[in-house]
């Protein structure tokens, strides 16, 4: 491989620190190019910070700061790598990366330097979309599940499975090429307890799908009701500032405003609707579409009506629940009545939202009950699953290949068909977790977990 250099922090606007990392076989030569102190770069004490003098491609002194070495294999990538700490002035930082190219390094592509630790065995598939997940976390449990994965966490969730399908496969070909071998036998029942294992791990492991998903990326969140209901208020009230423009006069809202607040523990993603009525103004009439297709793809919808009025939405209440999706009722303005009226139409019968409540988005009162009801549909969960979730669409779709190959294998068993056929399917099994961990992955998987890195990491 060859020497790649890249800003890894700072270069796009001022900043108090910025960073520039190299990695490759070259690369304590080249940074010995680049950088001035009293001993020779590549005589630096390993992983302690040294202060010299930063040099540009004319080898004038561009900058006073520190670097630091990290000797192969014991690197992130594994390789022999650098990092330069400078001055956060993108000119510095980009004229210190110009100085490792004209002494032979090139520019690192986008995540090029996890992928190379993937490549040199640092780290297995899971860990390096751990890296991802960690930069682009948006809250602290989906960092403390990140830095949990990156520690290793999913890959030892399936460990156990892949050992009790290696296991049964291996004694099986080791009977198969060493006959003459005094080797016992794989017995139908012991291959059945391995699938039976696998399976129940692949199941279990499958069932963090949701959980994974909702830290990562958020829950969807629709905000929906009559016009002048509350809406905008309560989206602003959660975001913490104004973010929607609230008046007196319905209609306000034409068009879909989204913000991203935590409630509950939980990412809500809020989409803040028009409201929803028969109308003859054009403008509207797409606010209020787009206000049902935001409906129609929430992963939870928020009923807002009115707490004050004595108009009820029994219409739209039905229609939200004939969504199939989670929702919640919220009678708003609680504090123009001293307790905002629910609506017995609502609650009553075979509509039911998941929690029914009043609240104040003016005044506060209430939003602990909401980001209750939220907590309850979006649990938390257990606190050993850290690590161990599936936050990914690529990680779903190998582990459930796996389980389905593991369930062929017992149904192959169970109808009598010979240890060979049936080990057909575990060997499948292994090899869709082996794309999960990257040990089989295609290269076109791995490009492009890789390409939505950004450049320097």
């Amino acid at each position: 491989m060859d020497t790649i250099a890249a800003i890894a922090a700072g270069g796009t606007a001022p900043s108090a620190i910025g960073v520039v990392r190299v990695s490759g076989p070259e690369c304590f030569a080249l940074c010995g190019q680049v950088f001035r102190s009293a001993r020779p770069f590549s005589a630096l004490e390993p992983r302690r910070m040294t202060l010299g003098e930063i040099l540009d491609s004319q080898g004038q002194v561009i900058d006073r700061g520190l670097a630091v070495r990290f000797p192969g294999p014991h690197s992130y990538t594994g390789e022999d790598t650098a990092e330069f700490h400078c001055h956060g002035s993108p000119v510095v930082l980009r004229e210190v990366l110009a100085a490792l190219f004209a002494a032979g390094a090139r520019q690192a592509g986008p995540g090029e330097f996890t992928k190379r630790a993937f490549l040199n065995g640092q780290m297995d598939l899971t860990q390096a979309e751990a890296v991802i997940d960690l930069i682009n976390s948006e809250s602290a449990a989906a960092a403390r599940n990140a830095a949990a994965q990156l520690d290793g966490g999913l890959r030892r969730r399936l460990e156990p499975v892949q050992e009790a399908l290696l296991e049964i496969m291996s004694r099986f070909y080791a009977v198969v090429d060493y006959p003459d071998e005094d080797i016992q036998d794989v017995a139908p029942e012991e291959i059945a307890a391995a699938l039976r294992k696998a399976e129940a791990g692949l199941t279990a492991l499958l069932s963090t799908c949701r959980r994974g998903q909702v830290l990562k990326k958020g829950v969807r969140t629709a905000i929906v009701g009559l016009p002048n209901a509350g809406k905008s208020s309560l989206l602003n009230a959660l975001a913490g500032y104004d973010r929607a423009i609230v008046t007196g006069v319905p209609g306000t809202t034409r068009d879909t405003v989204e913000e991203t607040v935590l409630c509950g523990g939980t990412l809500l993603r809020l989409i803040d609707t028009a409201g929803l009525r028969e109308t003859e103004d054009e403008v509207e009439k797409l606010g209020v579409e787009r206000s049902r297709r935001a409906m129609e793809e929430a992963d939870l919808i928020l009923l807002v009506e009115d707490g004050t009025s004595e108009e009820e939405s029994p219409d739209l209440a039905e229609a939200v629940s004939r969504t199939g999706k989670p929702w919640i009722f919220i009678a708003s303005k609680r504090d123009l009545s001293g307790i905002a009226r629910i609506s017995p139409s609502i609650l009553d019968g075979h509509i039911s939202p998941a929690a029914s409540l009043s609240l104040s988005a003016l005044t506060g009162e209430g939003l602990d009950q909401l980001e209750e009801a939220v907590a309850a549909l979006f649990p938390a969960g257990d606190a050993r699953e850290t690590g161990g979730l599936l936050t990914d669409q690529r990680q779903e779709e190998a582990a459930f290949r796996a389980r389905e190959a593991v369930r062929r294998a017992l149904e192959a068993l169970e109808s009598g068909l010979t240890p060979d056929a049936v080990l057909t399917d575990a060997e499948e099994a292994l090899d869709a977790i082996g794309e999960l961990t990257g040990r089989t992955a295609k290269e076109e998987i791995v490009e492009r977990i890789f390409s939505r890195f950004c450049v320097g990491k």
